[in-house]
């Protein structure tokens, strides 16, 4: 194993895939000669040159239109958006065109295609750049949502996407470009579909993704010290979701607590929550909690960034509640 950014673990994806099959190709703003706006393709013009390696101008719905083309000419892109939410602008193809064409075409015309790119927020970077999407993508039939948490994950699971025959939506997230963590030197596939339980515990279950699992995680180093284990899973891929391993969890801690960056209205948890309580009811000896950001758009004084994300301190109060510890 070996320390490696989380940038540097989606650039190997790439590279790796791109060695190995010459219908991948990259496409976004600023992927080629500026190394990639996080530096997450930097190299790979030279490499692969300009031909797979792709330049666009500022047009969101143009170029992941000429993604969805190719996809479904034989072709394998990867689409980088330098945010998801610049991505609103190609809702279009990506909704009614690459994760429609295989059930309209009766199987015949598929659209093997990765959008990719950072998700939620980023610090002070206001309402309209500072949203996260798992929610609404996962909504939609026919595409598979991903949303990681470590360079390991990143790596594993975008090399899977690439080689998936499915449209995939790939979530990373800007403050965490630079985290490290532990990537094998041998290649490695993680399969699409599949949670992971970061932590074990017999108390609580805590479920996240994305970069709220480093709330989740810290607020089971905070209960561990007053003797709380809790167990911390980290969903990976939205859709299709792992339900057996949270209901697994459930099974065994008998509390269910969620946090997410989701605003709370038909959230990624909200389902979860209520399929939980539909079929593991039996189990739970408290009711299913959540914690999602705050019902408004994010505004940009950091006083209200910190009210609006979910945090350490209330992740813990949340756990103490479904342990009847305090109201």
């Amino acid at each position: 194993m070996r320390q490696i950014q989380f940038r540097q673990a989606l650039r190997e994806a790439m590279v790796e895939e791109m060695r190995r099959d010459e219908t991948i190709f990259l496409m976004g703003e600023e992927v080629a000669e500026y190394n990639g706006a996080y530096k997450v393709s930097q190299g790979m013009l030279e490499e692969f040159g300009p031909k797979r390696v792709i330049d666009t101008p500022i047009s969101e719905l143009g170029f992941a239109a000429i993604g969805v083309g190719a996809a479904q000419n034989g072709l394998r892109p990867i689409i980088e958006f330098m945010t998801w939410n610049f991505a609103l602008l190609a809702l279009d193809q990506i909704l009614n065109n690459a994760a429609k064409m295989l059930a309209m075409s009766g199987g015949q015309i598929g659209c093997p295609i990765v959008f990719r790119g950072p998700n939620g927020s980023a610090g002070q970077l206001a309402a309209q750049h500072s949203q996260a999407f798992e929610a609404m993508y996962a909504h939609m039939p026919g595409l598979k949502v991903i949303s990681v948490s470590t360079p390991y994950d990143a790596k594993g699971l975008l090399k899977s996407a690439i080689r998936d025959d499915d449209p995939v939506i790939f979530m990373e997230s800007e403050i965490m470009y630079g985290d490290v963590g532990e990537v094998p030197e041998e290649e490695y596939l993680i399969p699409i579909g599949k949670a992971d339980v970061k932590r074990a515990g017999k108390d609580v279950t805590i479920v996240s993704y994305n970069k709220t699992m480093k709330v989740a995680l810290g607020a089971a180093e905070e209960l561990a010290k007053e003797g709380i284990e809790a167990e911390v899973i980290d969903l990976r891929t939205i859709r299709p979701l792992d339900w057996q391993t949270i209901g697994d969890s459930v099974k065994k801690t008998n509390r269910l607590v969620i946090v997410e960056e989701q605003w709370p209205f038909a959230s990624v948890g909200a389902e979860i929550a209520y399929r939980i309580q539909k079929e593991y009811f039996d189990y739970l000896d408290a009711p299913v909690r959540r914690l999602a950001s705050a019902d408004t758009p994010m505004h940009y004084a950091p006083t209200l960034v910190k009210a609006y994300l979910p945090s350490i301190e209330r992740t813990v109060k949340l756990v103490k509640e479904v342990m009847y510890m305090q109201k």
